[in-house]
């Protein structure tokens, strides 16, 4: 008897050289110190200058499918997750697909960000179940640099030690609360049905309240004509606006409740679970949720500081380094959980 899809490989990807906190204090009023404090990130990593996110999402494709040990072709059905696409539009699932050699292949684009892996498993659940799939590639990729408040990367990057022209400086310390939070990066897992009625996805459960998209959204966008000017851009409308401190109330609150809602529905004590596998947006808030659920440190794992918050790709990358390093085996119950813009939150229920 099969049970719900699982995580048959696992891949992920980040773009070039790590870069530590030091270098955005070079671009901006900011500190390792106050960073880490802050978030818990110590680097990220940014893409090149023409990289684009199908990019990044075809090397931690190809990376997943080689540990699945299954052949490209076996793949029937591509979602994709991403709040920054190659293009306005079309979306990247099919760019993806080309570079894959997946012509042909159906693909479907969806935009939860951070919240992305939860929602995105209930999706690909269903098409498993509805036949529609068996072999599915879900991946998830953002790429933040072009958001980025500030433009003296040869700085960031290590390549000059210059100084900085005081009003960009100043213009990326007005939004440093953005630019210190995100990193660029890719995860894919290949999910097929288990075979065994016992493993497999177990839930979801999934919430969206729009009446706080402004938490944290991109101004600029299709309701204004023209939608993109050189006003609009001169007044940052292209860089994400946050409401800092309500989002991690209501992250920390939300996350909490839906771990134990959808604990409580499927007759799981969080005892049971072997590994929850958080969102990596910001240190302070899963220790938040950590405290209210009254889990030990080392049952909710951290990457962060390594790579800071590639949005709908950092619980993929995560799982991704925890099942090569032998830290997540078949048959581990896992929980994943994130939120994000939307606002978006939501869990899911797997035994590997």
């Amino acid at each position: 008897m099969s049970g719900g899809i699982t995580i048959i490989g696992s891949g992920h990807f980040v773009p070039g050289e790590p870069i530590p906190n030091e270098r955005l204090s070079r671009v901006m009023e900011t500190s390792d110190e106050w960073i880490q404090k802050r978030t818990g990130i110590k680097q990220r990593h940014f893409a090149e200058d023409g990289t684009a996110v199908s990019d990044l999402g075809a090397e931690a494709a190809r990376r997943a499918i080689e540990d699945a040990g299954i052949a490209a072709g076996e793949v029937d059905f591509i979602v994709f997750a991403t709040m920054t696409p190659d293009h306005l539009f079309p979306g990247p699932g099919g760019v993806l697909g080309e570079k894959l050699g997946l012509i042909g292949v159906p693909a479907l684009d969806i935009r939860q960000q951070c919240a992305s892996v939860p929602f995105g498993l209930q999706v690909c659940e269903g098409l498993v179940r509805s036949g529609a799939a068996r072999t599915v590639l879900f991946v998830c990729a953002d790429i933040h640099a072009g958001m980025m408040p500030f433009e003296d990367w040869d700085v960031v990057r290590g390549l000059s030690d210059r100084a900085v022209d005081p009003e960009r400086y100043a213009r990326a310390t007005k939004h440093r609360g953005i630019a210190v939070v995100f990193g660029d990066g890719a995860s894919a897992f290949v999910l097929r049905e288990a075979d065994d009625a016992r493993r497999g996805l177990l839930g979801t459960e999934l919430h969206t309240d729009g009446s706080k998209h402004d938490h944290i959204f991109v101004p600029i966008g299709f309701h204004r004509l023209p939608y993109v000017s050189a006003e609009r851009i001169a007044a940052d409308e292209h860089i994400p606006s946050m409401k800092g401190g309500n989002l991690l109330k209501t992250a920390a609150r939300q996350l909490g409740d839906v771990v134990r809602s959808l604990c409580e529905k499927h007759g799981v004590s969080l005892d049971d679970v072997d590994c929850f596998i958080a969102h990596q947006a910001n240190d302070r808030i899963n220790a938040a949720v950590r405290a209210a659920l009254g889990l030990p440190e080392e049952k909710v794992p951290s990457n962060i500081a390594r790579f800071g918050n590639t949005s709908s790709a950092t619980i993929g990358i995560l799982t991704d380094e925890l099942r090569r390093e032998g830290r997540l085996r078949e048959g581990d119950l896992v929980c994943f959980f994130a939120l994000g813009a939307g606002l978006h939150w939501g869990a899911a229920l797997m035994r590997l």
